[in-house]
């Protein structure tokens, strides 16, 4: 027994001795490898600072070529820019050979709180001293472009949908509150014109979702080329049928801007301002699905049916809306049918909100 009590401690000394020493050489092993990497932001904070020096430059000739300043102004504002841009790089180096300094007195355990040299998101695993970056995402400082024509939005849009049909009304065959659509796509808005924001060109792609819910217990049924209609044959809950659509929209949108003038570059907001679009969109149809939910001998059944259903590869429409900010009135009809070839010609029409995300 006294034995094993020996070989235990003599291995958890053993254990303990090694930890440390290995937490040692860690240690200094992330000091130095710290060090080595303040050593290289040096010559980046260089490049960083010169690429900025570049684009202020560039936004100064710009302002010349407009006629904004004269050539002695311009040559006055390009002095100051490179005296400025030198000094940066005097501080900002000074700051890292402190840090530097401070890493070469300390071990790599010492807390520096205002150390923000990770500018940017991170996720670490592990205990405070025993801790491994698993991402490490850092923004690129880079200077803003001085004009910039375009920007992006993220689209999101929801609402009722329906159909138009010779001989009926929006509403007789399917059930208005609960046939809808969802529009979600990536858009990039251009300026027109090069002094103006007054027009602005909207162009992207968006997935669309159109759903009809039938009346009456009705579900859709597809006998070779014709889909049409027909009373379920049991106790149905709920019908449901979806077109999933690819679809690349073209807007013209008008309305005011605020313009944003700054030191190296400009911007036009619409933030706050009124617009209208209208336009339209074109592509293809990715998916089509039915969806029954009813009761067979006491079983409630739920029933997703894949097929093609004769409805149209190739869809198109005209669309517009009118808001104010990020949030607008949407509206869209599909020129294209829903069901190709069939004798009563079906086409979507949709209303809702419709949200652009700068």
């Amino acid at each position: 027994m006294k034995t094993i009590t020996k070989i235990v401690v003599l291995i958890s000394v053993c254990f303990i001795v090694g930890n440390a020493s290995a937490q040692d050489t860690i240690q200094k092993t992330n000091n130095t490898t710290k060090i080595e990497n303040l050593e290289q932001l040096k010559e980046a904070i260089k490049n960083e600072e010169r690429e900025f020096l570049k684009a202020e430059v560039e936004a100064i000739n710009q302002r010349l070529d407009r006629g904004e300043i004269t050539a002695e102004n311009a040559e006055q504002l390009k002095k100051e820019a490179a005296q400025k841009r030198a000094l940066n790089i005097e501080n900002r180096i000074a700051i890292i050979d402190n840090k530097i300094a401070l890493m070469k007195r300390n071990d790599s355990d010492y807390q520096n709180y205002d150390d923000n040299e990770n500018n940017g998101f991170k996720i670490t695993f592990g205990g405070e001293k025993d801790e491994h970056t698993f991402v490490n995402i850092k923004r690129k400082n880079s200077p803003p472009k001085y004009d910039l024509r375009t920007t992006t939005d993220l689209v999101f849009a929801i609402g009722i949908n329906n159909t138009i049909a010779d001989g009926e009304s929006i509403g007789d065959s399917y059930e208005t509150l609960g046939s809808g659509f969802v529009e979600l796509g990536l858009a990039w808005k251009t300026r027109v014109f090069q002094n103006s924001n007054a027009l602005r060109l909207k162009y992207g792609f968006s997935f669309q979702w159109n759903k009809l819910s039938p009346k009456d217990d009705k579900y859709f049924v597809q006998n070779g080329d014709v889909t049409s209609l027909e009373v379920f044959p049991g106790n149905l809950n709920e019908s449901e049928f979806r077109v999933t659509n690819l679809v690349f929209p073209v807007h013209f949108e008008f309305g005011p801007s605020k313009k944003i003038d700054k030191k190296n570059y400009f911007r036009y907001s619409t933030h706050n301002q009124f617009k209208f679009g209208i336009g339209g969109y074109a592509g293809f149809n990715i998916g089509t699905q039915q969806k029954l939910r009813y009761k067979e001998d006491g079983d409630r059944v739920k029933e997703k049916i894949r097929r093609n259903y004769n409805t149209s590869d190739f869809v198109y429409g005209l669309s517009a809306y009118v808001g104010f900010d990020t949030m607008s009135l949407y509206a869209k009809y599909d020129i294209s049918t829903v069901f190709k070839d069939q004798v009563v010609d079906q086409n979507n029409v949709s209303l809702g909100i419709r949200f652009d995300l700068d």
